[in-house]
């Protein structure tokens, strides 16, 4: 997750709190302000068939709800905070002034929405995913694509990533994608350390989510 800006105390007018379970935005609602979260938790949940799916959760020096800045659409997840948070709330208006006297600034925001845009589709595509196998694998076939110092004439890759992190992008719980992590171990496609995770054929997890998705067409 990107994180951003070094000092926004210039902009603590635009500063709002909001108690734990308190919802920031809902789903489907018109949105027409972002938030850069300064103290606290937030949770993004989203409702894909009957279910209640957990995106993911912010930290401070995170930002969320973008995306009805750059595209005037509807929420297309709900925030909620799971601490007392505070966030800067800026709106269009203010997001001018925001990035107007402030090009370094501007310029992290790009980065983060580029960044923040990538993440957002490409964990929908994970979701899109029934077997929760091929779900774990694409969360692998994810993280190796944001890898930039590899050897890629190997098919073995390093993450530096926790069962609890790909729980969290999986959207599953850390039980269920524990089981199926050690099942990959037993098959001899990974190995599983206290500090990282090793998948042996990156291209075999490829194969798998391929056929997976060809199913969906």
């Amino acid at each position: 997750m990107a994180t951003l800006i070094p000092d926004l105390s210039m902009f603590s007018r635009f500063a709002r709190t909001f108690q734990p379970g308190e919802m920031i935005f809902s789903e489907f609602e018109p949105g027409d302000a972002f938030y850069l979260i300064q103290e606290g938790r937030v949770e993004l949940v989203k409702v894909i068939g009957d279910v209640e799916k957990t995106l993911d959760i912010l930290q401070p020096n995170e930002m969320f709800g973008e995306m009805a800045i750059l595209e005037n659409s509807p929420r297309s997840a709900t925030a909620i905070a799971l601490d007392t948070v505070l966030v800067l709330e800026f709106n269009r208006k203010n997001f001018d002034i925001l990035i107007s006297g402030n090009p370094q600034i501007a310029l992290k925001l790009l980065k983060t929405f580029a960044k923040r845009l990538y993440d957002s589709k490409r964990k929908f595509m994970i979701l899109t995913l029934e077997e929760p196998e091929a779900r774990i694998a694409d969360v692998f076939l994810m993280l190796e694509e944001g890898q930039t110092d590899i050897d890629r004439t190997t098919d073995r890759r390093e993450f530096q990533a926790t069962v609890d992190d790909i729980a969290h992008w999986a959207a599953m719980g850390v039980a269920e994608a524990r089981e199926i992590i050690t099942h990959f171990v037993a098959q001899r496609r990974m190995e599983l350390f206290n500090d990282k995770i090793v998948v042996k054929n990156i291209n075999d997890f490829s194969r798998f989510v391929s056929s997976r998705r060809r199913q969906l067409v």
